[in-house]
């Protein structure tokens, strides 16, 4: 009986317990049902371009099987929603809320936008968010401090603003990873940053933070990882903080405006804090303008210390020899301070450097023989020091190094053939030193070079290696500013992978190559300042890239060729050329005859027959005019002239836009003798000793291209013996200037306004001479003196606006001359408005 009774109890038992796992099954069921219903509605917010991640996202599918979704076998809920880098995108959906049982959501390193939804609170037992990567943008909502199970959040790389919720580290006492780096949060860290326990990395760098660092910070005793890297913090170096964190490994401070101790000059109440942290690894204080002494503490770091940056500083002094102490040391850069003295031997202890960067400081001395014994080093960066010497030979057993600067130094001597053993070099820099010789065989055989060789600004010679040819894949090549010689040859092209060849200020001879054109990556050519001779390839117009070309000052001649770069150039390209280039660049003087051959023998004979002709028929009506106006003019104006005209030869010699600069300082205002609406006007001395004055015109006035061109076509026809004449002229499409010789005994004003008074102005010789004439005669002669006598007025007007321009007067002034040897057409003063009727009109 007892039996029975205990079987019944036990049966009752068993169907209650199936009962309510029946219940519990279909309800767990229905929340599946659930998350499958939010997951496909967060697919629909998803820009269907971005979908082919979710393609097995049905409703005819199990949501275990989404891609990306992980269930809890358990509770049958979707437990993990991780889909990173998956190209997805669109506004980040509140429908994932709905989930309410997940514990994982990774969304990182996608497309979505938006502001992070509040309703996440919903998701209570989340404890892994992870959004950073994505287009986000809005503030960090308060509402994630009521998820007090997170542990790991990284909203990294969004575009979020605002501060960082104080709460977050209130509430979420377990966090262990904070991410909010590359945002563009601002105010201060909160104080309450220090409050979870077990938080072992905090990255907030490249925000817009500001303040001090919290002293609290002291409190994370498990602190594993500290950047604050590109912020706006303040204050003392943090010797207080970093002293209690004995785990900490990453130390990244760089670029804030923090200081050191004692107003700035002292480095090491920091440096002896750090040496609690026994297992630091990186150490970055860059950029913050720190002053202060190295101090040989820093040979007393932690020996796990790895990564040394504190470049961009003002620290002061000399690098200890104890610095050799640091033997896990792979990169070390003093960059950009104040450092001075020898580069200590004992640096070749560091057997472990990978990179090693002293440039822009005082160094002096030769480099160290022993940094040859660096046989892990990859980049060595001299540049921009004082070292002299020779380059050591020993650095060519670095069979790592990639990288090579030693440029801006005052290095001397040939250049080590040894450098070729360095078989992985990328990039090599010699420039700006005083480097002698050749260019190795061995150096520039280098075909691993894939970046840049420049050797520019030293004093090497010989012809162009032909092994440079061998550089497939060199991107940079700069050898200018040498004494190389030679010729270029076609193999050049055989750098495929060049975009920048510059060869400027050598003595290169002989022709460019057309090989050259095969080139289709060149975008920057520069062969100016050499003795290049011969036509201009024509095949430099295919190369699709090329945008930069500088062939000046060479002995270029012929036609410039059409199409690609040369329809971008201006003619400043081709300045210092022979004198027959011509095309059809602005500038320069048109090609004529393009369309017929130029080794045509027919067509070199119809040229010479017209110009034959052309030149006999003018002759003919030269002579013809000649004798015209000598039948007119009267033998009493000989008499009044008693010196011939002047014969009408011009030979303007060239003068370039450099020989102006020179004669004039560069144009120094110490040299300007006189300035006016249309320009100013120096004292220059030319290389022949020549005094000139050089008159600049300004060619922001309105009309002064055609100003100009009128004034030089005026004064190139006007001789009189009280008259200065032009020497030359200078034209250059955003430079034009008038050379006339300089007159010494200054300005005409001077001599019409010596002293109050009125000085005589027309000689009364004239008029004397002029007494016994012709009625006809003396008519002219009133007539053109009247006029003179009214160009004189205005010329002397008080005020510089009435006052004609030089141009104006000397053109009247021909027009005159014109009218007094028989041209009745002749008008004069129109230009300035006075009469617009002939002469002989009266």
């Amino acid at each position: 009986m007892v039996f029975l009774k205990f079987m019944c109890i036990l049966f009752l038992q068993y169907a209650a317990f199936s009962a309510c796992e029946l219940v519990s099954k279909g309800h767990n069921q229905n929340s599946l049902v659930a998350d499958k219903a939010a997951l496909l509605a967060f697919k629909r917010t998803i820009t269907p371009e971005r979908q082919s991640a979710l393609v097995n996202w049905h409703e005819t599918s199990d949501v275990c099987n989404f891609t990306g979704v992980l269930c809890d076998q358990w509770q049958y809920r979707v437990s993990e929603l991780v889909l990173n880098n998956t190209n997805i995108g669109g506004l980040l959906s509140p429908f994932i809320a709905n989930l309410t049982g997940l514990r994982v959501l990774d969304l990182s390193q996608n497309n979505f936008f938006g502001p992070i939804p509040t309703e996440f609170t919903h998701l209570r037992f989340l404890w892994f968010l992870k959004l950073d990567g994505n287009y986000l943008h809005g503030q960090i909502p308060v509402s994630l401090s009521l998820l007090w199970r997170l542990r790991y959040v990284h909203l990294g790389s969004n575009d979020l603003n605002g501060t960082i919720p104080a709460s977050i580290f209130t509430n979420c006492s377990l966090l262990q990873y904070v991410d909010f780096s590359n945002n563009s949060l601002t105010g201060k860290i909160p104080a309450e940053v220090g409050n979870p326990q077990e938080l072992w990395s905090l990255n907030l760098y490249i925000n817009n933070l500001s303040g001090k660092l919290p002293i609290s910070l002291s409190n994370l005793s498990e602190l594993y990882s500290l950047d604050v890297e590109n912020n706006y913090l303040f204050g003392e170096l943090p010797s207080e903080v970093v002293v209690k964190l004995k785990f900490l490994k990453y130390l990244h401070l760089s670029y804030n405006d923090m200081v050191s101790y004692a107003n700035n000059t002292n480095l090491e109440p920091f440096f002896t804090s750090l040496s609690n942290c026994t297992d630091l690894v990186e150490l970055e204080l860059a950029g913050m303008g720190l002053g202060g002494r190295l101090s040989s503490i820093i040979g007393q770091l932690p020996s796990t210390l790895s990564a040394i940056h504190l470049e961009d500083n003002r620290i002061f002094g000399l690098i200890s020899p104890n610095v050799g102490n640091n033997s896990n040391l792979t990169l070390l850069n003093l960059s950009s301070n104040l450092l001075n003295g020898t580069i200590p031997f004992e640096i070749a202890q560091l057997k472990r450097l990978q990179q090693i960067i002293l440039s822009n400081n005082f160094f002096s001395g030769e480099i160290p023989d022993t940094l040859g014994k660096l046989r892990s080093i990859g980049l060595l960066d001299l540049s921009r020091n004082r070292l002299t010497g020779q380059i050591p030979a020993s650095l060519g057993d670095l069979s790592l190094l990639s990288y090579l600067f030693l440029n801006n130094n005052s290095l001397s001597g040939a250049i080590p053939p040894s450098l070729g053993r360095c078989r992985d070099l990328h990039k090599l820099d010699l420039s700006h030193n005083g480097l002698t010789g050749i260019i190795p065989p061995e150096i520039s055989g280098l075909a691993e070079i894939r970046i840049f060789l420049n050797l520019s600004h030293n004093l090497l010679e010989g012809p162009l290696p032909y092994e440079i040819s061998k550089m497939e894949s060199v991107q940079e090549i700069d050898l200018s500013s040498n004494n190389f010689t030679g010729n270029i040859f076609p193999q050049i092209a055989g750098c495929i992978a060049i975009n920048l060849l510059n060869l400027s200020h050598n003595s290169f001879q002989g022709p460019l190559p057309e090989s050259l054109g095969k080139l289709r990556n060149l975008e920057s050519l520069d062969v100016s300042n050499n003795s290049l001779s011969g036509l201009i390839p024509l095949s430099l117009g295919d190369c699709p890239s090329l945008t930069s070309l500088d062939l000046s000052f060479n002995n270029f001649h012929g036609p410039i060729p059409t199409g690609g770069v040369f329809n971008l150039v201006t003619n400043l390209t081709f300045l210092g050329n022979a004198d027959d280039l011509c095309g059809s660049v602005p500038g320069i003087h048109i090609c004529w005859g393009r369309k017929h051959s130029l080794h045509s023998r027919k067509f070199v004979i119809e040229v010479s027959v017209g110009i034959s002709a052309s030149l006999f028929l003018f002759t003919i009506f030269c002579w013809i005019g000649h004798r015209y106006i000598k039948g007119i003019i009267s033998t009493e104006k000989d008499e009044l002239f008693s010196t011939s005209a002047p014969e009408l030869k011009f030979n303007f010699p060239r003068i370039t836009y450099k020989e102006l600069s020179e004669a004039t300082g560069g144009f120094d205002e110490g040299k300007l003798i006189g300035s006016g609406s249309f320009g100013k006007v120096y004292q220059g001395v030319l290389r022949d000793g020549t005094a000139v004055a050089i008159k600049v015109l300004q060619l922001h006035t309105g009309n002064s291209t055609k100003s100009f061109t009128r004034e030089c076509q005026v004064l190139k026809r006007i001789r009189h013996r009280n008259l200065m004449r032009i020497i030359t002229a200078c034209s250059l499409p955003d430079f034009k200037a008038l050379v006339l010789p300089y007159m010494s005994n200054g300005s005409l004003d001077s001599h019409l306004y010596p002293r109050p008074g009125t000085e005589r102005v027309i000689d009364s010789s004239l008029m004397v001479a002029a007494r016994d004439q012709a009625p006809e005669v003396m008519k002219m002669w009133e007539t053109a003196i009247a006029e003179l006598l009214e160009l004189g007025l205005f010329c002397t007007q008080e005020a510089p606006s009435s006052r004609p321009t030089m141009l104006d007067a000397a053109d009247d002034l021909d027009r005159l001359k014109r009218y007094l040897n028989g041209d009745t057409t002749a008008t004069f003063a129109s230009s300035l408005g006075i009469s617009s009727s002939t002469l002989d009109d009266d």
